[in-house]
């Protein structure tokens, strides 16, 4: 079973991999793209705060859905197929409105597939460890994060069209489409796969509360790529080409840390969670106050290293916590509360940036403090 776990794991690792070439390619441009079809910083901030929080948000009734009827691999289908050809349909886009329209249409596949997607991987994970078997699979798909960037690159330094770069990156959405409708052939059943044991710890209902506050705050207080890049293109630092280069580094350093993230926490199980305000506090500074490409890679870097976390051993926390009949449903939660943080944040530092960097600095601070302290209070 244990080797049958981990063949399904690859698989699924392999879908992801070729959808996030799709979408991740997609989304470290979406800032500068809305910027020529002349977006302001505030409508980028809500636009990618609004994205997520649809991403995210739906995930409650997703997630619901798929507690009750058990369609595991239609919802995960539907969704894909929703999520993945959004991209390509934006090299259509003539105005921010339309594109803006896409991008909150993306994320919405993806708020459909993902509780019952992240169940499924639970399910063979419980055979190998929930942290290592997430990590596997975030490891995979971080591989895509960078492939999908450096194809978007090398697409912009030859044509500097951001339309062609979103055509191109339908390729890789057929071919996630079509290793998703193999997974569904060999496994029809997921849960099947599900270890037999259960794990010995139980938890109250008042830690899992917890952990949604501190969640809430952590994500609260950490800045999305797209009002980075954007401050990046509209300061003037860097070639349009180089901003996905970095977003591909950042998506490198995701799977790297991400991967070490998940094994670790099969060992340290929630204490891992301290890492998150630690290292989400000095985003702000290196990327919007302090000058310099060192600076900005300092910046990009840290938001790969907590991207990874969040990928990993946040999704884990939420396995190890809650039990396997009411899981789809908490990850659904887990999610709309994610969605209305990075809503809330991202809208809050679009328009602070408009005001004064040293505000966004403020608000991160106070944010991550705030969430080291109910971290501190969940471990009591």
């Amino acid at each position: 079973m244990r080797s049958k776990a981990l063949t399904f794991i690859f698989l699924l690792g392999i879908v992801s991999l070729f959808a996030d070439i799709t979408y991740e390619g997609a989304r470290g441009i979406t800032g500068p793209f809305l910027y020529t079809l002349g977006a302001s910083a505030w409508i980028v901030g809500l636009v990618g705060g609004i994205g997520e929080f649809v991403g995210y948000g739906f995930r409650l009734i997703s997630g619901y859905i798929a507690d009750k009827t058990k369609l595991y691999w239609p919802l995960a289908f539907l969704g894909y197929l929703l999520n993945l050809l959004s991209v390509p349909l934006l090299s259509f886009a003539k105005s921010w409105e339309f594109a803006s329209f896409l991008i909150i249409s993306e994320r919405f596949g993806k708020a459909i597939r993902a509780p019952a997607r992240d169940t499924i991987i639970s399910f063979a994970s419980s055979n190998i460890g929930l942290g290592k078997g997430f990590a596997i699979h975030e490891a995979l798909d971080q591989i895509g994060a960078v492939l999908g960037p450096l194809f978007v690159a090398f697409v912009l330094a030859r044509s500097k069209n951001y339309h062609e770069a979103f055509l191109f990156l339908g390729i890789p959405a057929i071919i996630s489409l079509a290793f998703l409708t193999l997974s569904i052939f060999l496994y029809p059943k997921p849960e099947g796969i599900e270890a037999k044991t259960e794990k010995i710890e139980i938890f109250p209902a008042s830690s899992f509360k917890l952990y949604l506050i501190f969640v809430f705050l952590t994500v609260l207080g950490f800045p999305h790529f797209q009002i980075l890049s954007y401050h990046l293109k509209s300061a003037g630092t860097l070639q349009d080409e180089t901003i996905p280069l970095l977003f591909a580094l950042a998506m490198g350093l995701d799977a790297i840390f991400g991967l070490l993230a998940g094994f670790s926490f099969d060992r340290f199980k929630l204490r891992i969670l301290f890492l998150l305000p630690i290292l989400s506090a000095p985003i702000t500074l290196f990327g919007f106050l302090l000058k310099g490409v060192p600076s900005v890679i300092m910046a990009v870097s840290l938001w790969g290293f907590v991207m990874g976390i969040h990928e990993t051993v946040l999704k884990s926390a939420v396995a190890y916590i809650v039990p396997k009949e009411r899981r789809a449903g908490a990850f659904g939660v887990f999610h709309t509360i994610y969605g209305i943080s990075w809503l809330l944040g991202s809208a809050v530092f679009g328009f602070l940036y408009e005001l004064s960097v040293y505000y966004l600095l403020a608000f991160a601070l106070i944010s991550q403090i705030l969430a080291f302290f109910v971290l501190i209070r969940m471990r009591k």
